[in-house]
């Protein structure tokens, strides 16, 4: 089964992805770190129960790639926005035997983080990166655990896209997540949060 584990906002820089989810939600991300196998680097915010959100953004000190990025950021232009929701499996074989797309697994590691995700080679998922990446952490304690409380709550993640049935009739027996609503429409990904300062979009 799938379950939501972070969402992930795009940006150009690291410094505009941090500072529109500032101004969106009151409270800075915090450190995060790199990931050479990408090419990209990160800042997190803890989230209420278990979740976090990610901001991520090509590292301008990697050096040149012989492969495509995840989060799909090599095509990645214009405002920050969030690009990708991630969900988590304890089984990460039987996530890509269901779900054909999601791309062959890479294994990662920072500190004393290990993870496995599922990247397709073009470094794009299914439904114009609608569809959910799916990661399995190997490591015991969850990146969440470790994040300073803010307070905020995601309410309700919204998946729009022009095929938005098919796409949840393909997730139907794999995710386990009832703030995750799918509505038919333009391309795009919103987020809903309860905030001490009140409700607040990221869109």
């Amino acid at each position: 089964m799938l379950e939501l584990d972070h969402i992930a906002v795009a940006a150009t820089t690291l410094e505009k992805g941090a500072d529109w989810v500032h101004r969106a939600l009151g409270v800075a991300p915090g450190p995060g770190g790199q990931h050479a196998h990408f090419g990209t680097h990160n800042r997190l915010l803890g989230l209420e129960d278990g979740l976090y959100l990610e901001v991520i953004a090509i590292d301008p000190d990697a050096p040149p790639l012989g492969h495509a990025r995840w989060f799909d950021l090599d095509r990645f232009s214009g405002a920050p926005r969030i690009g990708n929701w991630i969900c988590r499996t304890d089984d990460l074989e039987g996530a890509q035997a269901a779900l054909p797309g999601i791309g062959a697994q890479v294994p990662l590691e920072r500190g004393d983080l290990r993870w496995r995700m599922a990247v397709p080679e073009n470094g794009q998922l299914p439904f114009d990166d609608c569809h959910p990446a799916v990661i399995q952490w190997d490591c015991a304690r969850h990146p969440a655990a470790s994040l300073p409380a803010t307070g905020i709550a995601l309410r309700r993640l919204i998946v729009c896209h022009p095929h938005a049935d098919a796409l949840r009739a393909g997730l139907a027996g794999q995710l386990a997540e009832d703030r995750v609503a799918f509505e038919v429409g333009p391309v795009g990904l919103r987020a809903e949060f309860d905030t001490p300062e009140g409700q607040r979009i990221l869109g």
